[in-house]
């Protein structure tokens, strides 16, 4: 056991499912470390959410986090047919828990087509952005939108955190993986902080890999990877995928981490069917305590740990989940043999030396990019019609040709249709109508924007408007396929 020292607040969320005996698993094994952890229960979950509690997370369990900035939990169940949004995202956004870390390595003694590769890599997941700010709309009876919201700011911080995570454990490669070749603004602006950022980091060597390419690479060739930091709903689907490479979920810790608080969980979910079984993995769950113990800066706590579980592991003993739920070591036997092995350490399995990570700090102003000139060239005004583009791009020049604004084109679903070029394009009933000002483009007062509208509404339904922009001379708009 390692020296006691000052105890240290934790706010300890069971979860639901397979939670309970997971965190039990965990917590018993920091305290037989002799971490110097004090755990204050709290509650959060499906029995929250039938409570009448739409964020499925109570008062007193926020109240508790913002006390002691670090929470280890397990998986929360987001019931269906009551509960609203997930607890899990609640938490994180609510307490501005930016990065999702995310490590990925191979298991003693848990055979995968990959064993033997020496698999050790992280992602590192924008937490907060995205589509994940789960802003959608109904436009048409038939047509959905969803805003993919990514901001120079957040992708600036998680870029630095990328780097800085790469070197508090002595890693020297991170890659960036975006879809800029197709979504140039949003996953653009990602792959743009990536550059701005690595020349602070000279020692790491940085390269940007397209995000379908490096799934791809995750499969064919996954010891490349050291560290790779990816928008939101990139780095949700490919560290499930690299998870797999390496066992399963059963294997796969979480750490959501922000400047204030720091949130630990396993990336599996509740699994009621496993749930008081005594049969489940809680490996992720551990290992999850382990990001949290090197957080807190108990080093020599959470590399005991470490090393228990790669000599329970090497020595055969393993859970249901790998070796099947007939044949596999209980829960709460491999929960034993992980303390019995405290002390030992593993020969063949490295445990990294870990420094402190540093956390960027950013300005803090909300307007982080400044402009020096900016004007506004147009209106794209999302419209639901039945008619087809030829006929509604008629319509729309013969009720707005005295505005101060002109129809330059229609598209349907990002490709033009009006005027027509000639291609075989199928359209519904959503159609976005771009409109350039005519004469001294700058301003757009809303007169002239009420005027367009008013005109349009006369026929047609309208439901959304985006103002055209340029900032610093450059287009803050995309053009449509066929349009120049």
């Amino acid at each position: 056991m390692i020296e006691d020292r000052a105890r240290i607040p934790v706010t300890l969320i069971p979860g639901d499912g397979i939670g309970p005996e997971c965190i039990d698993a965990a917590r018993r094994i920091v305290e037989a470390a002799g971490a110097p952890i004090e755990w204050e229960s709290a509650d959060a979950g499906a029995e929250v959410f039938k409570k009448g509690i739409a964020s499925g997370v109570p008062q007193e369990t926020m109240d508790s986090i913002g006390r002691t900035k670090v929470a280890l939990k397990g998986p929360l169940e987001t019931p269906v047919g009551f509960g609203e949004k997930s607890a899990n995202v609640t938490l994180r956004k609510l307490f501005e828990t930016y990065a999702n870390v995310r490590p990925v390595r191979e298991m003693p003694g848990v055979n995968t087509p990959y064993s033997g590769r020496g698999i050790d890599l992280v992602v590192v997941r924008e937490n907060v952005e995205d589509l994940y700010a789960g802003i959608e709309y109904m436009q048409t009876p038939g047509v959905a939108q969803a805003l993919k919201l990514i901001s120079a700011k957040g992708s600036e911080r998680i870029a630095r955190f990328a780097f800085e995570y790469a070197r508090s454990e002595g890693r020297t490669k991170v890659a960036c993986a975006t879809k800029a070749n197709i979504l140039k603004f949003s996953e653009g602006e990602m792959k743009r902080a990536f550059e701005k950022v690595a020349p602070d980091y000279p020692e790491i060597e940085p390269w940007h890999v397209i995000v379908d390419n490096a799934a791809h690479q995750l499969v064919k060739r996954p010891e490349q990877f050291e560290v790779i930091v990816m928008t939101n709903m990139n780095g949700d689907i490919l560290s499930d995928e690299s998870s797999a490479l390496v066992g399963g979920l059963g294997f796969a810790p979480s750490a959501n981490v922000g400047n204030e608080v720091a949130i630990f969980e396993a990336v599996h979910g509740s699994a009621p069917k496993y749930a008081g079984k005594n049969v489940i993995n809680p490996t992720a769950v551990i290992l999850s305590a382990v990001l949290m113990l090197r957080s807190l800066g108990l080093f020599d706590h959470a590399s005991a740990i470490e090393h228990a579980i790669f000599v329970t592991l090497g020595s055969g003993v393993l859970t249901g989940d790998v070796l099947g739920y007939d044949r596999g070591t209980p829960t709460t036997e491999y929960t034993d043999a992980i303390i019995g092995n405290l002390g030992k350490r593993t020969e063949t399995w490295t445990v990294r030396d870990v420094k402190p990570l540093v956390l960027p700090k950013l300005d803090p102003d909300p307007d982080y990019v400044k402009t020096t000139s900016r004007s506004v060239v147009g209106l794209d005004v999302f419209v639901e019609s039945p008619l087809s583009a030829s006929e509604l791009g008629a319509s729309m020049m013969e009720l707005t040709h005295d505005t101060r604004l002109s129809l330059k084109m229609i598209s349907s679903r990002g490709t033009k249709v009006f005027p027509p070029t000639g291609a075989l394009t199928e359209t519904g009933d959503h159609f976005r109508c771009r409109f350039i000002i005519k004469e001294n483009p700058g301003d757009l007062p809303d007169e002239d924007v009420n005027q367009l509208l008013a005109r349009i509404s006369r026929r047609h339904r309208w439901m959304h408007i985006e103002k055209l922009q340029e900032f610093d001379g450059e287009l803050g708009f995309t053009r449509d396929q066929g349009e120049n």
